[in-house]
């Protein structure tokens, strides 16, 4: 793979760069309930030397109802600060997790218009696998000033989803399983409609990735959208259960140039709740 320290890294670009003074290292690995894995442990046990740990629950916005939506500004910030994670830093997220979890912090430092973050491809598994170096102490931590610009135009709300699968002037692409999609299962979450979003397409985000779970070259994920039906001519909104695989899309789109997507936060969650949106079922 081509390194990109703005999308994607190899554990070799990271294991090159691990001294560099102003490489800051974070494990953003989230699991769902069901899996009954507790991710902060996780990192204490054994993580990056060097990494923080981004909690995507608690650096959220506490006053939705809707889980893990992205955290208010000043929040991110006081956050990041207090970990040492400011300017002039190159950021490297990484996960443990099967939800490829690292690409959802990524997107949320590009909502807050930093854009010298990646994902470390393969993540904590390929970095263990490799008998790279880990460590069980936190790191010292020293206050950094971040400054932070909100990029509006990379988040989507209801309101503008609605519009976008009623006017058909976006692509709509949905990260859940291809059983999610369809309303052929019930939700993981109680309480939610099955089916998907009407006029949108279906690339589960596991079809992006290696059976290593690094993330497939540029022309095959273009191959993986367009065979879904993706238009990758029109600008794109990701959507997922709950936000956090839907910015595994969005990574794939950065990486095959196509600028021009924003992520549905609330995603099915929000939209699987109101009775009033219409749904579809079956195939796109």
């Amino acid at each position: 793979m081509q390194d990109d320290p703005k999308t994607l890294v190899s554990t070799d670009w990271l294991a090159a760069h691990l001294a560099d003074p102003d490489l800051r290292v974070i494990d953003a690995s989230w699991h769902m309930p069901a899996t009954g894995r507790d991710a902060r442990a996780e990192y204490e046990a054994a993580h990056i030397p060097g990494a923080r740990f981004f909690d995507i629950d608690a650096i959220s916005d506490s006053r939705s109802e809707l889980p893990h939506m992205a955290p208010p500004t000043e929040l991110f910030i006081s956050r990041m600060r207090a970990q040492g994670i400011g300017d002039g830093h190159q950021v490297v997220v990484y996960d443990n997790s099967d939800l490829r979890s690292a690409a959802r912090v990524w997107w949320i430092f590009r909502l807050m218009g930093k854009t010298d973050v990646a994902v470390l491809d393969g993540g904590f598994a390929k970095w263990q696998a490799e008998g790279r170096e880990v460590e069980d102490m936190a790191p010292i931590l020293r206050d950094r000033h971040i400054t932070v610009q909100r990029q509006a135009g990379l988040v989507r709300d209801v309101t503008q989803v609605a519009a976008a699968s009623k006017l058909g002037d976006h692509e709509i692409i949905d990260a859940r399983a291809p059983e999610r999609f369809r309303g052929e299962v019930a939700e993981p979450r109680p309480g939610l409609r099955a089916g998907h979003i009407p006029g949108s397409k279906n690339v589960p985000f596991g079809r992006l990735l290696n059976d290593d779970g690094t993330m497939k070259d540029p022309d095959a994920l273009r191959a993986e959208f367009e065979a879904a039906g993706v238009d990758l001519s029109k600008p794109a909104i990701t959507s997922c259960g709950s936000g956090v695989t839907a910015a595994v899309l969005s990574l794939a789109l950065e990486r095959i140039g196509h600028r021009r997507h924003s992520l549905y936060d609330g995603s099915w969650t929000e939209w699987g709740s109101f009775d009033d949106l219409n749904i579809a079922t079956g195939d796109a």
